[in-house]
């Protein structure tokens, strides 16, 4: 017999992460494998390869949910609000 109901699929929304929890993890990812976390997230923001994050704890996966250009307007935001400009 033919079940003539509709099923229906809901996919689970997807988790979303916070600019400052991206940074947050991909500054600690970068640290555990020695790398100058600084540096090498500013390379990545500067050049958009992503080769200058590591893959480590999925950081690479993780910096490229955010487009560079939430990256530094997050960092020019917290600049400017904890010197109370």
């Amino acid at each position: 017999m033919i079940d003539n109901n509709t099923q229906y699929f809901r996919k689970q929304p997807e988790r979303s992460v916070s600019v400052e929890q991206i940074l947050e993890q991909v500054y600690q990812a970068l640290k555990e494998k020695g790398y100058n976390p600084v540096n090498q997230i500013v390379g990545y923001i500067m050049s958009g390869d992503p080769t200058y994050i590591t893959s480590h704890n999925n950081a690479r996966s993780l910096i490229m949910k955010a487009d560079r250009d939430e990256l530094v307007e997050y960092l020019v935001r917290y600049f400017i609000e904890n010197k109370d400009l």
